[in-house]
């Protein structure tokens, strides 16, 4: 397994669109669809290759804070995670893992956060991957009940 970043070329663009409209066939997420080229310019792309195959993604984009919130303070740097995505029979092999904290390391001169915010409709999965095995905290949650 290959972990590394990329510059978002005409081939890898192709690559990320064509794994997102799978992981958009999975419905495992609430409100997924599909990339455009237009949802991957201006982040940062680190691929996960076995045998030179892409089996995953990363890519998010650093920002820094205008205002002081509950979590930081105006001026704080982080590193925003848009998507994270393994093929799903790659996946419950550390994959997903390897390119989180590849990404941290390479980050970490940069910012002071990570940050995500995800929809996954197993949410008690993720937040163990996210929590438990990547050590991030939990902040906050939006939740609702159809009551029509």
């Amino acid at each position: 397994m290959v972990i590394r970043e990329t510059e978002l070329t005409e081939t890898v663009a192709g690559q990320l669109i064509s794994l997102s409209e799978d992981w958009e066939k999975e419905n495992c997420c609430h409100g997924y669809y599909k990339n455009t080229l237009e949802d991957l310019k201006g982040n940062r792309i680190f691929l996960a290759l076995e045998g030179g195959a892409v089996v995953g993604y990363l890519f998010g984009h650093t920002e820094v804070t205008e205002k002081t919130t509950s979590i930081y303070e105006a001026g704080t740097s982080s590193f925003e995670i848009e998507e994270l995505y393994v093929k799903p029979e790659y996946r419950s092999r550390g994959i997903g893992r390897q390119l989180f904290q590849y990404v941290e390391t390479v980050v970490s001169p940069d910012v002071e956060l990570i940050m995500l915010g995800t929809a996954a409709k197993n949410y008690r999965a993720i937040l163990h991957f996210y929590l438990d095995e990547l050590g991030m905290e939990f902040w906050s949650a939006r939740l609702f009940k159809k009551i029509r």
